[in-house]
């Protein structure tokens, strides 16, 4: 009998003991850190064993072993030379400083003669999408956290079902948890149709694989190096808001880019290839000549060599304001650092405008986000509830001049936890139109005051502090 008990009393030492170890030493948020420790200690094996689930980063190890730093050297060996002119001169004298700190964070040059285009809901993004599968001929890279088994999802698979049928070479990279969203799972069935499709850190119990965070959250298609895709839209009915009968309606916005920010586009799928499926096959490169005059660089960011690379840019981009800020995110849980930079910038005197849904498809963010609001509120700062439908965009736009545009929410687990994929683009005529789609969906929504935000009642905050509790994991 004391055998019996002993054992998992034994186990649980040993175990709580090396996972608080591994919390110490390689957590670099102290708070994180002593979070852990105590739940390793204090909940007999299961804490031990929600650390190894849940606060294992296994990604940076992956990517150590893979050699992603040195493949992308070999491959940028292969593209054409670099411009040996400062690309940054290009660009107002007020933004040079931010041009410096995304050169110094990013894998790329700053990249001239681009053109970007809004493209609004799936009913003008997919369409877009689809005409550029049909018309490919040697390569397409698709990226995508979801990839659902509906109508839209159906359009997309026989599209590229036919690209490679032609001889196109089709790969699609679907993230190995989003990708059972729906069912039958689509790299299944496009498994099944000859198109080569890998999934991005899949779950699964043999070989031991059960690491649940740090998803592939990019949303990525490249077609012959000559038109890329990116933004915030995943594969779905839900986004198509002229579609009769959605249950589940979703605003967002996506973007085609065209011109040499779209070889960028390319090099960020290839190194999440490679981390996927250690194939180190490169598709030929195809040179894009310049269509506009937009200035772009790509950035990634993700729990490997990238970590906190989008934080840094954001808090630059912020200080660096003078006018105006406009913020539009569906998930509004940021880091101390950037809620210092938000406070810092409203009391300058930059006029700040944060447009976030008036209902979330995740009530637990929305609550969570209620208790701190009040941090923002109380220096100026609008904060615009948008009504119906709930709306994804993710959009930075600063002075009306830069936008930063992609994949990345405002919370710890796009910043922290995911690989996502964003866009800056330097140019006016671009901005306007962001900044008209922000207005637009402020002026149909309402603002929220420090008032109404004091004035909840006792159970409402209570369960609004409990959910901002879970904050690092929402």
């Amino acid at each position: 009998m004391l055998r019996e008990i002993a054992l998992p009393i034994v186990l649980h030492a040993v175990l709580a003991t090396l996972t608080a170890l591994h919390a110490m030493l390689y957590k670099r948020d102290p708070r994180a850190a002593f979070g852990w420790i105590g739940v390793c200690l204090v909940l007999p094996l299961a804490g031990p064993m929600l650390y190894i689930l849940f606060g294992l980063n296994r990604s940076r190890g992956r990517a150590q072993r893979l050699g992603l730093r040195r493949f992308q050297v070999d491959y940028e060996r292969g593209l054409p030379p670099q411009p040996t002119s400062d690309p940054g001169q290009s660009v107002p004298r007020a933004y040079r400083n931010l041009v410096r700190v995304g050169q110094a964070l990013s894998r790329h040059e700053l990249s001239l003669g681009n053109q970007v285009e809004v493209l609004v809901n799936g009913d003008q993004a997919f369409p877009a999408m689809l005409e550029a599968i049909a018309t490919a001929s040697s390569h397409i890279l698709f990226s995508s956290y979801l990839f659902d088994n509906d109508r839209t999802g159906r359009r997309f698979r026989e599209a590229l079902q036919a690209a490679a049928d032609r001889g196109v070479d089709v790969r699609v990279l679907i993230d190995g948890f989003g990708d059972w969203y729906s069912f039958p799972r689509a790299s299944r069935r496009l498994r099944g149709k000859g198109v080569r499709v890998a999934r991005f850190l899949p779950p699964r119990l043999l070989p031991p694989s059960l690491s649940i965070n740090m998803r592939n959250h990019q949303k990525n298609l490249v077609v012959d190096d000559q038109v890329a895709f990116t933004g915030g839209m995943n594969i779905g009915d839900r986004h198509c808001l002229d579609t009769i009968g959605n249950q589940r309606p979703t605003a967002d916005l996506h973007f085609r880019i065209r011109g040499p920010a779209t070889g960028q586009m390319r090099s960020e799928f290839l190194r999440l290839w490679r981390f996927s499926t250690g194939q180190t096959d490169v598709p030929t490169e195809q040179v894009s000549a310049p269509v506009g005059d937009l200035a772009c660089r790509a950035m990634a960011d993700g729990p490997d060599e990238d970590l906190d690379r989008l934080t840094v840019l954001l808090c630059a981009a912020l200080s660096e304001a003078r006018h105006s800020i406009r913020i539009m995110t569906p998930y509004f849980l940021p880091p101390r650092e950037l809620v210092g930079a938000i406070q810092s910038a409203a009391i300058r005197g930059v006029s700040i405008t944060l447009v976030l849904p008036a209902r979330n498809n995740l009530p637990y963010v929305h609550w969570a986000t209620r208790n701190m609001l009040w941090e923002v509120l109380l220096h100026g700062v609008r904060v615009i509830y948008q009504p119906p439908p709930f709306n994804h965009a993710k959009l930075l736009v600063i002075d009306d001049h830069y936008s930063l545009i992609g994949s990345a929410n405002w919370d710890p687990r796009s910043l922290r936890l995911n690989f996502e994929l964003q866009l800056e683009v330097y140019g006016q005529s671009f901005a306007s139109a962001l900044v008209h789609y922000i207005d637009q969906a402020a002026a149909s929504g309402r603002e929220v005051t420090l008032e109404e935000v004091d004035q909840r009642s006792l159970p409402v905050r209570t369960r609004d502090a409990f959910c901002w509790l879970f904050t690092p994991y929402l």
